[in-house]
């Protein structure tokens, strides 16, 4: 039953795992990112959206166009959620009993409300569930690409 939800689950997509998606220069993560988003079914935020042009601007010197494209093609790809004024004291309470920076705080309260069994990222607590419902799991470990993205 357990290996049922790990192939089916709802997982919240990090920003960083897009980059690596969308990115020239990182092979191996780009792989792992692609079995990534093949694998759930895929959860997004507006502050997904705007984190990831603003990393492909600054970091990736992507032009507009190009980043437009790449936004198309996750609003089609995944479920995309606004927050709402309620997600911000959510977040703060996040935050004051884990620890995580605010607007991780946010991607973890976007996870929750959406019902995902899983937060893909790489900069947060490997196998750390939250609130006993969403497990963090960095899908760059080799472990975890054995466990979750086969």
């Amino acid at each position: 039953m357990t290996e049922m939800l790990q192939m089916n689950g709802r997982a919240f997509i990090d920003t960083n795992v897009f980059i690596y998606l969308y990115s020239e220069d990182e092979n191996e993560k780009q792989i792992i990112a692609q079995k990534a988003v093949d694998k759930y079914e895929r959860i997004i935020s507006t502050q997904v959206l705007n984190e990831f042009s603003n990393t492909c601007i600054k970091k990736l010197f992507k032009k507009a166009e190009d980043i437009e494209l790449a936004i198309d093609e996750m609003i089609e790809q995944c479920s995309v959620l606004t927050l709402e004024k309620e997600d911000i004291k959510q977040a703060l309470n996040i935050h004051k009993n884990f620890g995580y920076n605010y607007y991780d705080c946010l991607m973890i309260v976007s996870a929750l409300n959406s019902n995902c069994d899983y937060l893909l990222t790489e900069d947060l607590a490997d196998g750390q569930i939250i609130e006993n419902k969403l497990t963090i799991v960095n899908i760059f470990l080799k472990e975890n690409v054995e466990k979750y993205l086969k």
